[in-house]
């Protein structure tokens, strides 16, 4: 499981350059002004073959006129609670302020690795500037420019070496199928648990956050035997109050991380919101399976029509993976709760399967030669051969004399044909091209 690290800092210092310049994406708002990251960013990055979950928090405010300085506060304050290493953000130029200070005092109780990264050195003078840091009192400090990336190298690498050593999982005789049950809180994701297992396992109330934690149970009945995880888990922390939406996606990473298969639970009555995307995204990110749950149909006032069209306006949202199973149930009634067990299973077996190198080729090279991949420069790429590589998810790689002039468009091209020919609905598929 994928550790998870927390970039906290007061405002404009930095923060979200170095969160892009980690996930090598442009993805987070940067701008001069302070305080626009008021939501958090969530990302993946790899150093020296490590992968980790990056958090671009808010920036850390107290005593300002700013109404969004409470919320910040409390996302940051999470953040903390919940990684497994933060990095401590501060700026050279303005060197030490009362609201570092403030979150120095916050990192000097906490228990975890802290790193203390002095951003906008990019010169000697700069470097000698950066001393003063040290009153901070978090021992030594890396400097860096998250703009040019000088000095982030230095950084990473003590990342890495301040991972905690995580102890490997203990084998079962049989190793059960971990479906987790996500989405935002009172989506009905403990409703959902109780109805299948036939006893109020969990408390549920018209309380956005009731879940206080992660718990597994063994689901045994109508012929599925496998874990399901109820990952509401908002934990009540001392001092801490509870950010809802943050935790939730904060105790989803983990969970989605550790499953299998992600059950996507949703409001019919709220539709599929920003949140619930997120953490669709996450779970896809994470090449997990995904089933969509639209719960709490029973509620909503339908025609004809209505099933396809909110099949649609999800599947639009989720472009390009929509080979996705969406259902419409209803925890209360047990409405189609079955057919969802046997959705999310199927989605597991598709993540398992496996497909015979000649079948696969017999009918791929059928496919490409019908469409082969557009000449680039009056070049002609050619595939001769195909396979499925021996993966825990479904990735497949194509043969080709110039592989650098197939492109993202023929890359989907091949997925989609996978896909028509063999059921993946609900696994996400990775392509990749390789000189043969």
């Amino acid at each position: 499981m994928n550790n998870i690290v927390a970039i906290v800092g007061r405002p404009n210092v930095g923060k979200s350059t170095l969160f892009n310049r980690l996930i090598q994406r442009r993805e987070a708002i940067v701008d001069s002004v302070s305080g626009v990251t008021r939501d958090r960013n969530y990302g993946k990055s790899e150093w020296n073959g490590k992968e980790f979950s990056v958090i671009d928090t808010g920036g850390y405010i107290r005593g300002s006129d700013d109404v969004f300085e409470g919320e910040i506060r409390k996302q940051v304050e999470l953040a903390i609670d919940e990684a497994d290493v933060i990095i401590f953000v501060v700026d050279v130029e303005e060197g030490i302020t009362p609201m570092d200070e403030t979150v120095a005092k916050l990192l000097r109780k906490v228990t975890k690795p802290v790193l203390l990264a002095v951003n906008k050195v990019d010169n000697a003078m700069r470097e000698k500037d950066a001393v003063e840091f040290y009153n901070l009192g978090l021992g030594d400090y890396f400097t860096f420019a998250s703009i040019s990336g000088s000095g982030t190298g230095d950084l990473l690498d003590a990342l890495i070496e301040s991972f905690p050593v995580k102890p490997e999982p203990v084998q079962e005789e049989v190793v059960l199928p971990r479906f987790a049950v996500v989405g935002r809180p009172n989506a009905g994701k403990s409703s959902f648990i109780n109805a299948l297992i036939g006893q109020d396992r969990f408390m549920v109330t018209d309380i956005a956050g009731t879940t206080r934690d992660a718990i597994d149970t063994k689901f045994d009945r109508f012929g599925f035997e496998f874990n399901l995880v109820d990952t509401a888990g908002i934990r009540r922390k001392a001092k801490v109050k509870e950010d809802l939406e943050f935790y939730s996606v904060m105790r989803s990473v983990r969970a989605i991380e550790h499953a299998d298969i992600c059950i996507l639970v949703i409001d019919a009555t709220r539709g599929f919101e920003g949140q619930d995307q997120s953490i669709f995204w996450l779970a896809e990110k994470n090449r997990k399976g995904v089933v969509i749950l639209v719960n709490k149909w029973d509620l909503v006032e339908k025609d004809t029509m209505s099933t396809r069209d909110y099949e649609e306006k999800i599947k639009k949202e989720l472009m390009p993976f929509t080979d996705v199973p969406i259902l419409f149930v209803s925890a209360l009634t047990k409405q189609r709760l079955l057919k969802a067990l046997e959705a999310t299973v199927q989605v597991f077996e598709n993540r398992k399967q496996r497909i015979p190198t000649s079948k696969f080729n017999e009918f791929m090279l059928k496919v490409i030669e019908a469409y082969p991949p557009p000449a680039t420069k009056g070049k002609y790429v050619k595939i001769k051969y195909c396979m499925q590589l021996p993966t825990l998810t479904p990735q497949f790689v194509f043969f080709a004399n110039m592989p650098q002039y197939v492109k993202e468009p023929y890359k989907r091209y091949l997925e989609n044909k996978i896909r028509e020919n063999w059921d993946f609905a609900g696994v996400p598929i990775d392509i990749y091209i390789r000189e043969k």
